[in-house]
Order: structure tokens, then sequence, then C-alpha cells
């Protein structure tokens, strides 16, 4: 049983072939900075570098600042591997080059 000035919040963090979700529990207050560190996430992910990395709360991009509530889970996001806009540039592109009609279906 949690003391009124406690509460639970989850510690998340992804790779492309493995996710970790931490629920601790942490006195009320709490910054995201300071549940991230208390999870000890850090130390099974060395590649999480807070002053890179950023976080979100509930997929919303928040500051490690920001006061965490009961139930909230923190997410660290991975810095992108590649732009989107880029990305999509590409695929617009490569479709440039396509025959025309837009591709190989038979009809």
């Amino acid at each position: 049983m949690s003391l009124p000035n406690e509460m639970i919040v989850e510690v998340a963090y992804a790779l492309p072939d493995e996710q970790l979700i931490i629920p601790i529990k942490v006195q009320d207050g709490i910054t995201a900075e300071e549940a991230i560190i208390a999870s000890g996430i850090m130390a099974k992910f060395p590649d999480i570098d807070l002053s890179i990395n950023k976080v979100g709360v509930f997929g919303k991009l928040t500051k490690l600042d920001t006061k965490l509530r009961h139930l909230d889970r923190v997410e660290i996001y991975r810095a992108l591997i590649a732009d989107p806009k880029e990305v999509r540039k590409q695929r617009a592109a490569d479709g440039r080059v396509m025959k025309k009609g837009g591709g190989d279906l038979a009809v």
C-alpha cells in the first residue's frame, strides 16, 4: 500500500528489437528526469543521454523538469535514424523513375 505522498510512474525506452517499461514508486512531485534516474533504465541502456534524447509523457514531448502525476509514463525517445522528410523525398524521386503507369501491375 502506498503512502499519501507516494505515487507510481513508469519509465519506458524502446529499441527496434527490445522495449522496457519500468514501474517505480516515487515521491509526489518528482520530475521526469528524477524518475528516469530512479528507474535505473540508464544502466541497462547506456546509449541514453538526457542531454540529447528527448522525453515525453504519453507521447507528448515534455521537459526534464516537468513534475509527474500518479500513473504517468515517461518515454525516452531515440534519435531518428533517417529524416522522415528526406525519406519521403527519396521515395518520390524513386517513383519518378518508375515505368509509366506507376508500376508492374499486370492487368
